[in-house]
C-alpha cells in the first residue's frame, strides 16, 4: 500500500460524436473502458503527461487543450482495505493523427459513440460516461 494519493492523468478526446476509450489491462478496473492515462512523472507538466499517455496506450496523438477535472479512485483488496488511492486529473485533448490501437496498459483501444455509454453497453469504470459528456460539452463550445 502507498501511503499518500498517487497524481495520474486522463486524457478525454472526442471527435465526431465519438470518445477515444481504451479496456484497461491492469488494476485498478481491469477489463473495464476508461479513458488512456496513468501516473504523472516527477518533474512532468499535467497536460505531457496526458498526451505522453494517450499515444503510449492508443498511438493516437492529440494537443492538450485544458484541465477540466479531477476525480478520485481508490484501489481496495478483497477485504475493503485500500491498497492505492489516485487523483486523476482530466485533460481534454484535441485528436491531431492517428487511429487508436491498444498498447502498453490497454488490452483494447476504440473510438466509443456517446450514445453507447448513455445506453450503458459497455462496462466502464466509475464517472467515465459523465466526463465523456463533460469532455464533448467542451469540444462542442469549441475548447477543444
Amino acid at each position: 500500500m502507498t501511503t499518500h494519493p498517487i497524481p495520474a492523468t486522463i486524457a478525454a478526446v472526442v471527435r465526431d460524436g465519438q470518445v477515444l476509450l481504451v479496456r484497461r489491462a491492469n488494476p485498478p478496473d481491469a477489463g473495464r473502458w476508461a479513458f488512456p492515462g496513468g501516473k504523472i512523472e516527477a518533474g512532468e507538466r499535467i497536460e505531457d503527461a496526458a498526451a505522453r499517455e494517450l499515444l503510449e496506450e492508443t498511438g493516437v496523438r492529440a494537443e492538450p487543450v485544458q484541465v477540466f477535472d479531477a476525480v478520485d479512485v481508490f484501489d481496495r483488496d478483497e477485504s475493503g482495505a485500500l491498497r492505492r488511492h489516485f487523483i486523476l486529473i482530466a485533460v481534454l485533448c484535441r485528436w491531431r493523427s492517428g487511429e487508436p490501437v491498444a498498447g502498453d496498459d490497454a488490452s483494447e483501444a476504440r473510438w466509443v459513440p456517446l450514445h453507447e455509454l448513455e445506453r450503458h453497453t459497455l462496462a466502464t469504470s466509475l464517472g467515465v460516461a459523465e466526463l465523456a459528456r463533460r469532455a464533448a460539452a467542451l469540444t462542442a463550445a469549441g475548447s477543444a
